[in-house]
């Protein structure tokens, strides 16, 4: 969308653009990219200590019914029923090519699924969800609901100040909590690597809340250029750039997503859209012929998404997704996917910058080790 008078805002608009924000189209909306400090400034200041991130353009959605859970399951290669209360999972929707339509977190909250997805693919998902389960349970879009994230090392010193008993959730874990008369949400996970949190909270109370946030001595207001470059280091994908309806979560070097509980052999195995696909790749059955990788450069030149990875004898075997040079890291690294022969660790391959060859590496995921908080 070129035309910023078309784009949507957040609740948060107003405080962006007083603290200097540079706002850029995202997912339709206008968002802040970085603050006057810069992207650099902003990446490490999450790493040692709390950034605030607006994520308001994201999706919410709650599913209400007794068949709620068996519903959603069926739209997923994840365990749903299983989950136990205000414990919070990671979930993939395909299609019936076995295609990833998106990825999301959900929370098991004892009267609904809470439901989280990506802001691009929000009303998409929406009138898939409604499609296929809609008959089966209540299905309740929440998008005028404000998401902030409160995410590294010190953001539970920062968030308990407010929010006394947020210290006691565990990563993957949710909340309720009420803050000056306002219902929040709170879970504890996050897009970065770091310990951190999310807040679903009431349009009207996001701004003085996010103030509220800021004026603790560790947090400071983080863009959505910093805020790639952590999920980046930490090895996490982007929907759109490092998984689509054309990759699979076998491809996606996804396999962890889905539980035992989901696979041949599991109690409530398949019955999933593309499940015929997904199982046998997952067992072997039926090879991937791309992978998924994680490339660490072998010189100080930035990568970046669509550059052509070749072998040692100039074919073309892969493209890389997500790519720059890393803050924490501190050398280039780059998601691709690759044929899955080039896939093993230790793996050298070259990317194509500009008609030159630059030695890259497979690296095991993350860059940057997660520090998650699991008590």
């Amino acid at each position: 969308m070129s035309a910023t008078e078309n784009l949507l805002t957040t609740p948060l608009n107003g405080l962006h653009l007083e603290l200097g924000a540079r706002m850029v189209p995202f997912a339709g909306y206008s968002m802040p990219v970085q603050y006057p400090s810069g992207l650099v400034a902003e990446h490490h200041h999450t790493r040692t200590a709390a950034g605030l991130f607006d994520v308001s353009h994201m999706g919410q959605l709650c599913l209400r019914g007794p068949d709620a859970a068996a519903a959603f399951e069926s739209l997923m290669p994840v365990d749903v029923i299983g989950l136990g209360l205000h414990k919070q999972r990671y979930g993939l929707l395909l299609n019936d090519e076995g295609g990833i339509i998106d990825d999301l977190m959900f929370v098991n909250r004892g009267e609904d699924i809470f439901v989280i997805v990506n802001g691009a693919c929000k009303h998409g998902d929406l009138a898939h969800i409604q499609a296929r389960i809609g008959s089966r349970c209540t299905i309740e879009p929440q998008f005028d609901r404000a998401l902030l994230a409160l995410q590294g090392p010190q953001a539970v010193t920062a968030l308990a100040r407010l929010l006394p008993g947020a210290q006691q959730l565990v990563f993957m874990t949710g909340m309720p909590f009420t803050w000056e008369g306002a219902d929040l949400y709170v879970t504890r996970s996050g897009y970065t690597g770091e310990d951190g949190f999310e807040i679903s909270l009431p349009a009207h109370a996001a701004d003085a809340f996010a103030r509220a946030l800021l004026a603790q001595p560790e947090v400071k207001p983080i863009g959505l250029g910093a805020r790639n470059s952590l999920r980046l280091e930490a090895g996490l994908c982007l929907y759109g750039n490092d998984i689509d309806t054309k990759s699979t979560p076998v491809e996606a070097n996804l396999n962890w997503a889905m539980q035992k509980v989901r696979r041949n052999g599991g109690a409530r195995a398949g019955g999933f859209p593309g499940a015929d696909k997904v199982l046998a790749q997952l067992d072997g059955t039926q090879a991937a012929e791309r992978l998924r990788v994680g490339l660490v450069g072998l010189e100080r030149v930035p990568v970046r998404e669509h550059v052509e990875l070749h072998n040692e004898a100039g074919l073309k075997v892969g493209e890389v997704t997500s790519g720059l040079l890393a803050p924490t890291a501190d050398k280039p690294v780059a998601l691709a996917y690759v044929q899955a022969e080039y896939a093993p660790v230790g793996t050298r391959l070259n990317a194509m910058v500009r008609g030159k060859a630059v030695p890259m590496e497979v690296s095991a995921l993350p860059f940057v080790p997660n520090r998650y908080y699991r008590g």
